[in-house]
């Protein structure tokens, strides 16, 4: 969101929300760590005085989820409408602001998420460590936001997502791809701007073996929905293929099921 026109963003949700049914599900964020030095600033958007750019982030969203809920956003010119109301944006998509999510990186902010409303959306990258594995220390993350949810006293029930990088080896041509990852199978700690991180490792291997690991995994046990990531760079029939590889032989042996319309 620190690169992001609020209002403009919400008019373009707002549309792409009603042209496909109220079938949106937007995700939106800080951003993640960039190569660009305060890159925000060349489209425009620069912090106040004292605040950061996660901070305008934050003012962003804020903006644009008022916006969405139909908040009025200017004042209307009398001269030319007869009145002088407030105007919201057009067009306006009734439940929107249900299927915001927010992607979090530390248990702080995911207890900001639920204190907003939001829906919590946390990745294969965490950006604090207590020295515990990533799945355990994602699912308290996840407690965190339930925790702070029902102490804010929303009605409705959240849904809370994470992400994992899952490749099933079945062929010779997703071992010749993926076969040597083994090194990426563990999590790993680094420094991430100016922070200790944490990144969780990838479910690489035979079919069987990644079932196993996803269902001990605390965090995919705790959340509602797992977001899979893919190797876009070797383009779309090939992740096609991973996605069919994880439907037809990893979900089934966890119980998943496809979702039923």
């Amino acid at each position: 969101m620190r690169y992001e026109n609020p209002l403009y963003m919400a008019e373009e949700a707002a549309a792409t929300d009603l042209i496909s049914s109220g079938r949106l599900q937007l995700g939106i964020s800080r951003g993640s760590p960039e190569p660009a030095l305060r890159g925000y600033e060349s489209f425009g958007y620069v912090p106040g005085h004292g605040r950061s750019d996660a901070d305008m982030a934050r003012e962003h969203a804020e903006i644009f989820r008022a916006a969405i809920a139909g908040a009025p956003v200017a004042r209307a010119d009398p001269q030319m409408t007869g009145s002088s109301g407030g105007l919201a944006i057009q067009p306006h998509s009734a439940g929107l602001g249900e299927r915001i999510w927010w992607g979090s990186g530390t248990r702080r902010t995911a207890r900001w998420t639920a204190e907003q409303g939001m829906n919590l959306m946390s990745s294969t990258l965490l950006s604090e460590d207590t020295g515990v594995p990533f799945d355990e220390l994602q699912a308290q993350q996840i407690e965190a936001y339930r925790e702070a949810w029902r102490a804010a006293g929303h009605e409705r029930e959240p849904r809370v997502s994470v992400s994992r990088s899952v490749i099933p080896l079945t062929t010779d041509e997703d071992r010749a791809y993926c076969g040597g990852r083994a090194e990426e199978n563990e999590d790993q700690v680094g420094f991430l701007e100016g922070v200790v991180a944490r990144f969780g490792k990838s479910y690489t291997g035979e079919p069987y073996v990644i079932a196993e690991e996803l269902a001990r995994d605390a965090a995919v046990r705790a959340a509602d929905t797992v977001l899979l990531t893919v190797p876009n760079q070797l383009g779309v029939d090939y992740n096609t293929h991973l996605l069919e590889s994880v439907a037809r032989h990893v979900a089934p042996a966890i119980g998943w099921e496809p979702a039923r319309a």
